[in-house]
């Protein structure tokens, strides 16, 4: 289930030209399961509407008016009480200095001083007043007092300037919300490291050896475990697929790269997951430069690239790090046969078999089914799942071991 699944969120809109993203914003909160209540500013009314908020989340918009009608000072009480999250995008600098000095003249700003939930601000503002000191010193005050600032970028402005004050995009806005929402989640404290992809091993400045695996699954697991409140490492080759906001990146190409990356981030970490489709086999000389068909068809010797679950394995021994290893198998034949000898030989705390020979299932598809094996012996066949079930199957799992 999403983390915004039933999470209710305050949304505040300000006086900014970004006001408009913000619909699209609520609008994708709402699709995601989020009960969004939106509260606009005065300021905000004159770029858009309570009723274009009230169309993209079914629930009511509130304005300034409201804090003076018929529920007076209980509106207020009853939002911020409730709400697990109050997000304010835009976030103009004129509010930003209101929240830093107390002042409460607003239904927004009266709300923000009676919730105890967390602050989320997406500052947005043109050019020259996100680095002017005072804008500076109020966010400072505010982070002082646990708000989190996401962004501003830099781009263009709607004054016609460029420079630093975009708001974020939905997306990204998204991706910290679920961050600050998943914070003190089962594995608060906890550092997990995540493999995806395919690796790729050069012929030639121009071809490589690689597979088929697009690093779907392994992008939901590291999101899933952002979303348990982990500090995650992402190893990742490079795919179409954008990276979970919160996790740290460390990219990657062969398997001797992944390798060297593992092994530093692991020894530090609480479970490796070992997602990541890593090649087999490598050629054993890489050509200088392109091969040209006019040489003839090339013969290619190819030598067995590093078994990183083995020296990881070997680490484990000496450090005890990572607590938990968790590998795949991805297989067309004998699928629990192969996932129960690579679970013992790898030393692993349990693997997931994946059966890639079915249409619904492993590469490039939004869906798995996999069989889940442990060290113990116990199995747990799960029905077919979109890689995000499967992610947060795997990431309970971790969890209770981590126990």
């Amino acid at each position: 289930m999403s983390i915004l699944s039933n999470k209710r969120i305050i949304l505040g809109v300000t006086g900014s030209i970004a006001a408009y993203k913000a619909a699209d914003l609520a609008s994708k909160l709402t699709q995601a399961g989020a009960q969004v209540d939106v509260i606009l500013t005065g300021a905000a009314e004159k770029f858009v509407t309570p009723l274009t908020f009230q169309s993209v989340t079914g629930r009511r918009a509130y304005t300034d008016q409201d804090l003076w009608g018929n529920e007076a000072h209980v509106l207020h009480v009853g939002l911020g009480r409730a709400a697990d999250i109050l997000v304010i995008a835009p976030g103009t600098a004129n509010t930003i200095a209101k929240l830093a000095h107390g002042q409460s003249d607003g239904l927004l700003a009266v709300t923000a001083l009676a919730t105890r939930a967390p602050l989320l601000i997406a500052p947005a503002m043109d050019g020259g007043m996100y680095d002017h000191p005072a804008t500076q010193e109020n966010i400072e005050t505010m982070k002082t007092r646990g708000a989190d600032f996401i962004g501003p970028t830099e781009g263009h402005l709607a004054s016609g300037l460029s420079g630093v004050g975009r708001m974020l995009e939905t997306a990204e806005i998204i991706g910290h919300i679920r961050v600050v929402l998943g914070r003190n989640g089962p594995l608060a404290g906890k550092k997990i490291v995540v493999t995806a992809g395919g690796t790729q091993e050069p012929l030639d400045p121009v071809r490589v050896l690689t597979n088929r695996s697009s690093g779907k699954q392994g992008y939901a697991l590291a999101q899933a475990a952002l979303e348990m409140g982990a500090k995650v490492t992402l190893i990742t080759t490079p795919t179409a697929l954008t990276p979970p906001v919160g996790v740290q990146i460390t990219p990657v190409e062969t398997a001797k790269q992944m390798l060297d990356a593992v092994l530093v981030a692991s020894v530090k970490s609480d479970a490796l997951i070992m997602a990541a489709a890593v090649a087999d086999f490598r050629p054993k000389d890489m050509a200088k430069d392109k091969i040209k068909k006019e040489g003839g068809i090339p013969q290619i010797e190819l030598e067995a690239t590093e078994d990183i679950l083995k020296t990881v394995a070997a680490q484990r021994q000496e450090t005890q790090c990572p607590r938990v290893v968790v590998g795949f198998a991805a297989e067309s034949r004998d699928l629990l046969e192969n996932a129960s000898h690579k679970l013992k030989s790898k030393g692993l705390s349990f693997i997931a078999a994946n059966d890639i020979s079915r249409n619904d299932a492993g590469f490039a598809v939004e869906t798995n089914r996999v069989t889940l094996l442990f060290e113990d012996g116990h199995k747990e066949a799960l029905p077919l799942l979109s890689k995000t079930e499967v992610a947060e199957m795997i990431l309970g799992w971790v969890s209770r071991l981590l126990e």
